[in-house]
This record gives C-alpha cells, structure tokens and sequence, in this order.
C-alpha cells in the first residue's frame, strides 16, 4: 500500500503517518498540492492520499479528475471540527480522518483501500470454481492472459485475483480501461509524455506502463484501442521498453500483461479493427469467464454479499433477503451480469424499510429467461398499449427516452446500460452528451464495488 501524505509531518498528521508505517504502508509526502500531482505525475503508483484540511480539498480533487487520477482520498484533521469533515466529504473525499489519529481506524482505512482495489471473487458455482482452478495454475508464470466474457462478469476481479497469487503480487497493480479513455489521450495514459509534448502536456507524467513496473498491467476492453496505438503496444510488449510522447530515448519496464474484452476479437480481426500478431502476443493463456446465467450458484451468494456491502455502506442497519426474492433472483437472466446484480441489490437495500429485502423491493417481474420484449422464437411481442402509446412520437425521442430510462434502472451505471442497449460505451456516451446538450436530465455514473 503506497499512501501519500499531503501536509507537515510535524504535528498530528505525521503521528498518523507513523501509524500507517507501521502497518505496512510505503509513504511519501508532499508539503503542497503541486507537489503531490508532481509525485503523483512522477509515480502514478500511490493508493491512498491522506490530506490535511488545511488544504484546499475542492482544489485538490479537481485537480485530480482533471489529470485523470482516480486515487482515493481521505482528509485528516481535528476531531471535533465537524464543519471541517462535512465540507470534506462534499468535496469529494472517502472519509474524514479526526487527529488526533486512532491506529484502529487508520487500519481499517488501509483495509478498506486495499480490499477496494482488489475486489472480492465470490464463486461457488463449479463452472467459475473451474476458472478459478485454471486461474491458480498460471498465476505465479509470467505468460500474458487473455480474459474474455460479458460485461459485468467481473474480468478485472479475476485479474486481481491472478495479480495476487502471482509473484508480482507485491508490485502494482494498474488497470486502464481502454474504451473510457479519447484515442487522442490514451497514448499518453499508457507510455507517458514529456512537457510539452503537446498542448496541454504541462509535466513530465509516467504512464501506465511505467506505474505498473515489476508489477501487472491490466489493459480492459482491448478489443476498443485503435489499430495505431496496438502497433506500438506490441513494439512495447517485444522490445520491453517504452517510448514516451516527445521523449528521446526508451525507457526500459517490467511488465506483466493482462488484458480482458467482451468482444469477439476474431471477428475484428477479420474486419482489420485488431491486428492478430497483437492478439497472438496477448493470448497465451485464454480464460473466459462465463456470464452469471450459466452459473446459478453464484447468485444467492453474491446478492447476500451485495446486500451486505450496500447496508453498511448507506448505514442502513442489517439487511436480509428473504426466500423469495432469492428464488426471484435466481429465476432472472441478468444480461447485465454481475453488475447488473449489484445495482437491484443496492437500489433493494435503499427501498426497504425494515431489515426484511423481499420481492417487492427487488423490482424483478417475475422470470426473466428471455430479452424483455421478446416471444420464444426471439421476435418482438405486439403489445397493443405499450406499442400504441409509441405511435406518433419521433424515432429520436423514443431511443432517447428508452436510454435514459435504461441508465436511471441502473443507477448512472453506464457500461451496464450499454450492455442492456446492446450498443457500446462509446455509443452511449456520445449519445448521452448530445441529450445533455440539449437540455435532458442525464443520470450521473454510478461507480460501486468491482465486478
């Protein structure tokens, strides 16, 4: 765990510092804001931020969502300035650290972190205890691995679950999602640049590939990145080297890859959209996660978990699901997978009012084998008041009106509403910029626990 401070060691906040060290922590610690993103551009390999409030908090985690850092951060200062912790969390920290500091919570804010970053695999079904197995069998050899499977059944659970049985498991960990990042940024994020090696380029910042030295890299939704950029992957991934944007020499890493998509990759191949010496590169060990239809014995236990994680985190009190909303449960496809499951199981938790989750609260209409929307033999039902009602509006407010109503189901969660559209996240996003543009209510992402 890397944790880095921003603020004087001198008084309490070192005390905490010390603690932290003390359980296993690696530190480093700035004096100011600049200081921090310049270690940060310098080494993107830190966990955890603790900040004294006598910063700028707003500042500071604009700042980070501008550099695209998504490290989570805790404010540190005096317990009983209540205004001060208010105006943290709004500012968008994880939590309030009071000083002076309890070694206890200290423990349980690294414990926390560290649990976040590299997810919970819950499988008790044989068809994912059988992945699980193979998973074990290659972890601790150095071969890069293909993760493949619908989104939302949990690929980069599974590359943190071979990241900690590998040998690098006391290195980084880092993760890119390919498909979240412009192609006009993504070279950048993954190799580095130096200053001013385009607009903008104000810093000499490391990339992904050098935060991820000695460590693993997980290169999500590979099948998104463009023709161009897999080139100078598979130079990088040969040579073992990396070439910085504006940089003058290479800069030697040690890597390990994995990389994870829920696209058909030969078929892009085909198509010209994915070069097959990359894929070669890449698919040396192939593990496919199956979607979470073809493994009903992970239902049940993952609802229990979801439901558990969503209470103590809203602060909702213990929360149980009766037997009927787990036979409605297991009774449902769950196109989303994984996370569709997650977000029922956390809009149940806010619906109920009492300890009791039962079907009502669950927001499933009974059995759901088959698409909404769908007869047997896959054709579109003729529902007369629901097809009606669509008679005389435009084609444009109709697909507008079913999108943002897909995404609000589930809560901002963006990939999980593409998946359900069966468009891609790209096609969303553009589609969900121009709503807003226009004026529309658009859902803000919702980001939970990995899956």
């Amino acid at each position: 765990m890397r944790v880095l401070i921003i603020g004087s060691l001198s008084g309490e906040l070192g005390v905490a510092a010390r603690i932290a060290a003390a359980r296993g922590a690696t530190l480093s610690q700035a004096e100011t804001i600049d200081a921090a993103l310049h270690s940060l551009r310098t080494d993107a390999r830190t966990d955890l931020i603790i900040c004294d409030v006598a910063h700028n908090l707003g500042d500071l985690m604009k700042r980070l969502a501008a550099e695209r850092f998504t490290t989570t951060v805790v404010a540190a200062g005096a317990e009983d300035d209540e205004d001060a912790a208010v105006d943290a969390i709004r500012a968008g920290a994880r939590e309030y650290l009071p000083l002076p500091p309890d070694s206890d919570l200290i423990a349980a804010i690294l414990s926390a972190v560290s649990a976040e970053q590299q997810g919970e695999f819950i499988a008790r079904d044989p068809a994912m205890r059988a992945v699980l197995a193979q998973a074990d069998q290659v972890a601790q050899s150095t071969a890069s691995i293909l993760i493949t499977g619908e989104s939302g059944t949990g690929k980069e659970v599974l590359a943190h679950y071979i990241h900690g049985r590998s040998r690098r498991s006391k290195g980084p960990f880092v993760a890119l999602n390919c498909a979240a990042i412009p192609d006009t940024l993504l070279e950048s994020e993954l190799f580095g640049h130096e200053k001013g090696a385009f607009s903008g380029a104000v810093a000499r910042r490391a990339g992904k590939f050098e935060a991820a030295d000695r460590g693993t890299l997980l290169l999500d939704e590979i099948g998104e990145m463009d023709v161009r950029l897999q080139a100078k992957l598979l130079r990088t991934l040969q040579e073992r080297t990396v070439d910085r944007l504006g940089g003058d020499r290479p800069v030697p890493v040690d890597v390990r890859i994995l990389a994870a998509t829920n696209a058909d990759l030969g078929a892009a191949i085909a198509d010209g959209r994915f070069r097959e010496d990359l894929f070669f590169r890449l698919n040396v060990v192939a593990l496919r996660i199956p979607p979470l239809r073809e493994r009903p014995g992970d239902i049940a236990p993952l609802a229990h978990h979801f439901v558990a994680h969503y209470a103590r985190l809203n602060e909702a009190g213990v929360k149980h699901l009766s037997s009927r909303a787990v036979e409605r449960l297991i009774a449902h496809s769950w196109r989303g997978n994984v996370r569709e499951l997650e977000n029922i199981m956390h809009r149940a938790v806010l619906l109920s009012p009492g300890p009791m989750i039962d079907v009502e609260h669950i927001g499933l209409s009974g059995e759901a084998r088959e698409p909404p929307g769908m007869n047997e033999a896959g054709e579109a039902r003729s529902s007369g008041g629901t097809i009606g009602a669509l008679v005389g509006r435009r084609v444009e407010d109709v697909e507008q009106a079913l999108i943002l109503e897909t995404l609000n189901r589930c809560l901002g969660n963006r990939t999980h509403a593409a998946t359900i559209l069966g468009i891609s996240i790209r096609a969303l996003r553009n589609k969900l910029r121009d709503y807003a543009a226009r004026g529309a209510d658009v859902p803000a992402p919702h980001n939970g626990v990995a899956a």
